[in-house]
């Protein structure tokens, strides 16, 4: 059975993190717990770019949690980056337990001014089914209706699927 544990670090929401608590346990058909840490993220700033680098954030939460056996989705509402690109929705190690979302640029007001709190759930969901899709071994796929194509923006995101497609839901690893 997949344990997944859900951390928020600055992340507001609170009925937004209750709705993806939800689906992620009816998805996976398991409990979803919610755990906080103490992790300060001022150190992880970029003052030059205005964004936080996760692949640092997932390094001190790895320190912070060495009993850690279950997967770890840290949810944050800061704006992530890793230096080769200029911004990312999540990051995660493959085959491993550890796994960042940001929902900064997700939401519709980013982009519209518009406020959508459907849109920003659906989009949420995807990259966290797909930041997880990387935990348990899957690389990106070709199939536009897999959560697991590559978004490289939000357009990209809105228009795959919101599900592991057949060839990817069978390769799953679930360590």
């Amino acid at each position: 059975m997949i344990k997944i544990n859900i951390v928020p670090v600055r992340f507001p929401d609170v009925i937004l993190l209750s709705k993806i608590q939800n689906t992620l346990e009816s998805v996976f058909k398991s409990n979803i717990n919610i755990l906080n840490i103490n992790l300060e993220l001022k150190k992880f700033y970029s003052d030059e770019r205005k964004q936080y680098y996760s692949t640092q954030i997932l390094s001190e939460v790895i320190k912070l949690t060495p009993e850690n056996k279950d997967n770890l989705m840290i949810l944050t509402g800061v704006d992530l980056y890793v230096p080769v690109l200029t911004y990312i929705f999540g990051e995660a190690q493959l085959k491993g337990k550890y796994s960042i979302v940001s929902i900064r640029r997700l939401h519709e007001e980013f982009y519209t001014g518009e406020s959508n709190d459907e849109l920003l759930f659906e989009r949420t969901i995807k990259e966290i089914l797909h930041e997880l899709g990387h935990n348990f071994g899957l690389l990106h796929c070709l199939d536009w209706d897999c959560v697991m194509h590559a978004s490289n923006d939000v357009e990209e995101v809105d228009i795959k699927g919101s599900f592991y497609c057949k060839s990817c839901y069978e390769s799953i690893s679930f360590n």
